[in-house]
């Protein structure tokens, strides 16, 4: 990994899904403007907030796919992320979920 940038792996959901109040959502249906969570697998040598096994929150719209022996994975700046959840609470790096 160079510079800035965080490999994530986004989990599977296929399938159908329910919302909180029971709706039943199909595969097909598309959230506009919905951000994901996906957990970072691999960092840059630049990234200082982030950490392989935390969870990130992104935008969809600001990734970059790439297929590595057959898996596919994102690939996504630093400055894309929006939250992080992870266990350890550093001080000075911010706010963690």
């Amino acid at each position: 990994m160079l510079h800035d940038r965080v490999l994530v792996r986004e989990p599977r959901e296929d399938g159908e899904r329910r919302s909180s109040g029971g709706i039943l959502i199909p595969a097909t249906a598309q959230v506009s403007k919905r951000l994901v969570w996906a957990e970072v697998l691999a960092v840059g040598n630049h990234v200082r907030a982030v950490q392989p096994g935390d969870r990130v929150l992104f935008n969809p719209d600001d990734r970059f796919e790439v297929e590595i022996t057959g898996d596919d994975y994102l690939l996504l700046r630093e400055r894309d992320l929006h939250a992080i959840a992870a266990e350890r609470n550093d001080e000075n790096t911010g706010l963690y979920l």
